[in-house]
């Protein structure tokens, strides 16, 4: 995996964007919120992928809508590129920031506006952490549904760039369904008010092109956030399986019986092992994947269908099952699940998460190619996803000091999401593309597609100054990569190349 350090500028236009910009941020921001030596720009290079990192020009930290509607007509005025960045837990490089660019970062801006029971709202600005809203609403009887594995650390502004999902998106849905409204500041400093308090809202329908956009249309400065209550009652099944391939096939037999679950999620022999040393969470270390189920709702409605959950796992070929004896044994099974990530990191020096979604159907197919593709990169591969709704997190594993297993860890991953687009599914289910799989997009997308990705772009923002680079490649970069031959006249827009 080849790290990404050095910048397309010359330091020289570097230099000239940092002296027009930092004086017109200075009349904006305290001196606190505002970052130019080396020493304070480090720690804001990269995201969660690591090796994917720049040197901001300058970080700029807003406390309000005000400073922010401020910067971005001043980065504007002087076509300064900006790239937002949350709690930077992203793991597809898309708050990488721009070396010629301001790096606006939205953790000061982490305050709870408006809490309304009765109608079950939140209002919020976008650098509170995921777990921070459900924590504030629990005394209500309520909480926040979507639940990244990063939701102790992530942000709800990050959570809408990425359209973040969560062990509990198959029955209660992705970010895109749990935002009603967002105030968005456009490049200009103009303010949008999209989405509404009530479920549907007239006009068109911009939230739903807002949430995943990747920081690549506006900033969010507020956000209302649907709340639901806490569920009478929740139990969790674990099942355990002797063969991977029959596990991904009971995840289609449980929801074929009619049963949505409030999370189906599972690790393969190598990840639940993995777990069950880093936690001790009881899980059977001799099974080759192992499936949880929960289920939540009403006492009558829990047991009758963990009665059917149990029933269609045995008859799936399950070799145990077992339900959770209490609240804290079934958190100990969610904890082990969402402690998979450190607990791979314990046992390999780096580790490359990958994140596709397919069809449920060809989970079996698809594991067994990525398993297979071990032998082929000569690399382990864990493999721990949402399995309700197909999506893949498959943990690479490789020595990031050893060049050679890096770009095979690479490739390894670039294999997986081709894969996933083959078997009728997509590149990404919540992380986002950002730099990373910018590359893969073109196996996903024609040519027509990603010309009119690029008009919504710049519908919003016509000079292309927000979060430039990310997401969408131009047809170039896919003629370069050899995936698309571009034709006369479909040259990308110009104001994509000159940054």
């Amino acid at each position: 995996m080849t790290a990404i350090q050095s910048g397309l500028l010359d330091q020289a236009i570097i230099d000239d964007r940092r002296a027009r910009i930092v004086p017109k941020l200075q009349a904006i921001l305290s001196s606190d919120q505002l970052k130019v030596t080396q020493e304070d720009l480090a720690p804001f290079e990269t995201d969660g992928l690591a090796p994917y990192r720049r040197m901001p020009m300058v970080v700029a930290l807003p406390t309000d809508k005000a400073q922010v509607i401020a910067i971005m007509k001043a980065c504007q005025s002087e076509d300064i590129p900006v790239v937002t960045r949350g709690a930077g837990t992203g793991l597809s490089g898309g708050a990488m920031p721009h070396e010629g660019g301001v790096l606006l970062s939205m953790t000061k801006m982490n305050a709870i506006q408006n809490i309304d029971p009765d109608a079950r709202i939140i209002t919020v600005q976008p650098g509170i952490r995921n777990a921070a809203v459900t924590q504030a609403v629990a005394p209500y009887g309520l909480y926040y549904a979507p639940d990244p594995s990063s939701q102790i650390a992530c942000s709800i502004g990050g959570n809408i760039a990425e359209n973040s999902g969560g062990v509990h998106c198959l029955k209660y849905g992705l970010t895109v369904h749990n935002v009603l409204q967002a105030t968005v500041i456009t490049i200009d400093g103009g303010e949008l008010t999209l989405g509404g308090e009530s479920l549907d809202a007239p006009g068109l329908d911009l939230m739903a092109a807002l949430i995943g956009s990747e920081g690549m249309l506006g900033v969010v400065v507020e956000a209302k956030l649907k709340l639901l209550p806490i569920p009478q009652v929740t139990k969790v099944v674990s099942a355990a399986f002797d063969d991977l391939g029959t596990a991904g096939r009971a995840v289609g037999d449980i929801i074929a019986a009619g049963i949505i679950p409030a999370g189906l999620e599972m690790m393969d022999k190598l990840s639940l092992q993995a777990a069950e040393n880093f936690l001790n969470a009881g899980y059977p270390t001799w099974a080759e994947a192992l499936l949880l189920c929960e289920v939540d709702g009403t006492a009558e409605e829990v047991q009758e269908h963990i009665e059917d959950v149990t029933q269609v796992l045995k008859t799936a070929g399950a070799v145990e099952v077992k339900v959770a004896r209490d609240d804290a044994e079934r958190e100990l099974f969610w904890k082990g699940r969402k402690s998979a990530f450190p607990a791979v990191g314990q046992i390999s020096p780096d580790y490359y998460c990958m994140d596709g979604t397919i069809p449920r159907g060809e989970l079996p197919e698809v594991l067994q190619k990525i398993s297979d593709m071990q032998d082929k990169y000569g690399l382990q591969c864990a493999n721990v996803f949402h399995a309700g709704d197909g999506n893949l997190h498959p943990l690479i594993m490789f020595d990031g000091n050893d060049p050679v297993q890096a770009e095979k860890a690479q490739q390894y991953g670039s294999e997986i999401l081709t894969t996933c687009v083959e078997h009728g599914g997509t590149i990404t289910g919540e992380h986002g593309v950002g730099v990373e799989k910018i590359n893969e997009m073109c196996v996903q997308f024609p040519g027509e597609e990603l010309t009119q990705f690029h008009a919504l772009k710049r519908a919003f923002d016509a000079k292309e100054l927000m979060n430039p680079g990310k997401a969408i490649p131009t047809l170039n970069r896919c003629a370069e990569f050899g995936h698309m031959h571009v034709h006369h006249g479909e040259m990308p827009h110009p104001e994509l190349e000159r940054f």
